[in-house]
Parts: C-alpha cells; sequence; structure tokens
C-alpha cells in the first residue's frame, strides 16, 4: 500500500468543530476531486489507525487539503487530529474512488457529507460549468455550514439549505423528506450525487426512486 509521510503546512478553524488541514503533496500525486485517502497521524499509538478523508483541495495545487470534523467527545483519531499543529506530520495513503462528476445534477448533503462536493464545485467553477447543478445541504444549524461563503459564491441562487435543529430566516426548517424533494425538484431525470451517514443515503435513495428518478444516483458514505 502507498505511504507517505507528510507535513501539516496549515490549519485553519472553519466552523466550530471543522478544522481545515493542508499538508505537503508528494511527488506525482494525483487524484480527481471527489476522491479520498486515508489517513493517519504520525505519532506513537495512532500511525496504525487509519480514517478516510475526501480531499478539498484542487489536483493542480501545490499542496494537499481536508475539512476534518472533530469529534471531542472520544478520545478518537479526530479530536487528536484537532490537537495538531503546523508541523506536525500525518500518513496519507492510496487515492481511492468515493464520488466522481458525471455531468450536471443536484447534490444532496448531510452534514461533513458536503467534503467530497467541495473539490468538485471548486474545480467547475474553474472550469465555468457550474450551470446546471443545484446543492441542497443539510444541517443542524447556521453555525455547522461547512464553507458556507465558498459554497455561496459558486453556486448563487442554486445553494438550498435546510436546518432542523433552528428556525432561521433565510433557510428552510426541517428535514429532506420525500415530501421536501418533490418541492426543491422540478426534473428527476437528472444526476443525482448524495453524500452523508448511511441512513441519509438510503432514505434519498428510496424516495428519489419513488419520485421517477431515472438517472444514475451516485453516494458516499460518511
Amino acid at each position: 500500500m502507498e505511504k507517505h509521510i507528510v507535513k501539516i503546512i496549515h490549519i485553519e478553524t472553519l466552523t466550530h468543530d471543522v478544522k481545515l488541514f493542508r499538508v505537503e503533496k508528494p511527488k506525482n500525486y494525483q487524484f480527481i476531486p471527489g476522491q479520498a485517502t486515508e489517513v493517519a497521524i504520525n505519532q506513537e499509538g495512532w500511525k496504525d489507525k487509519l480514517r478516510p478523508f475526501t480531499f478539498t483541495s484542487l489536483n493542480e495545487e501545490p499542496f494537499l487539503e481536508f475539512n476534518i470534523k472533530i469529534y471531542d467527545d472520544h478520545n478518537g483519531v479526530t479530536r487528536q487530529l484537532g490537537s495538531l499543529r503546523e508541523g506536525d506530520e500525518l500518513i496519507i495513503h492510496d487515492v481511492w474512488g468515493a464520488i466522481h462528476y458525471k455531468g450536471p445534477g443536484t447534490f444532496i448533503a448531510g452534514g461533513a457529507g458536503i467534503t467530497p462536493f467541495i473539490a468538485i464545485f471548486r474545480q467547475l467553477e474553474k472550469d465555468g460549468e457550474t450551470e446546471g447543478n443545484t446543492l441542497i445541504f443539510a444541517n443542524k444549524t447556521e453555525k455547522d455550514i461547512i464553507r458556507r461563503q465558498d459554497l455561496k459564491r459558486i453556486l448563487k441562487d442554486n445553494f438550498i439549505n435546510i436546518l432542523d435543529k433552528e428556525e432561521n430566516a433565510g433557510y428552510d426548517f426541517g428535514r429532506i423528506d420525500k415530501d421536501y424533494l418533490k418541492k426543491k425538484i422540478k426534473d428527476f431525470d437528472q444526476n443525482f450525487y448524495i453524500c452523508g451517514p448511511d441512513p441519509m443515503i438510503k432514505a434519498m435513495q428510496k424516495y428519489l426512486k419513488e419520485l421517477g428518478a431515472s438517472e444514475e444516483v451516485f453516494t458516499v458514505e460518511v
């Protein structure tokens, strides 16, 4: 299995529980927007604890970037990641599949499930191909929305947010169910991209099928 030790070159707080990590990019290391790798911390006791994270940078950039949700409520990998500093090291491995962009469609993300879509949207923006794409992004509260300003700039009015723990002007309230999808989506003959917890993915697949989705539904679990 391919393995690279890379140094953290930048850390930034994105939300109350999400941090951005930029690390060195190994020579000839290539990926497609939407792809991921397994990451470990290069410290004793953590080197064999691999977790999958999606690249949020573009392939052409001279660094690799991850947006990682930090779970401080248990002593796991993300909590340890949250304690790291610039100059500390990670271990990254082979690039693997996840979601690839297959053409315009509707993206549905729940929480940290936005991460595979960030690089895809950034690449579409760079290539001038954002038209025809819509994002429905489900979160608990406004403060949980990852990369909100970037996504708004890229998608404009096609960036739809729904919150289920907070009623807030300018945001839909509730959960994504069949009626909500029917209200927000006029054409079900398109590509659908879904990323989130497994129960969410299964529910979205069921609703879309019942609503007549005829194109492929691309999914990845977080």
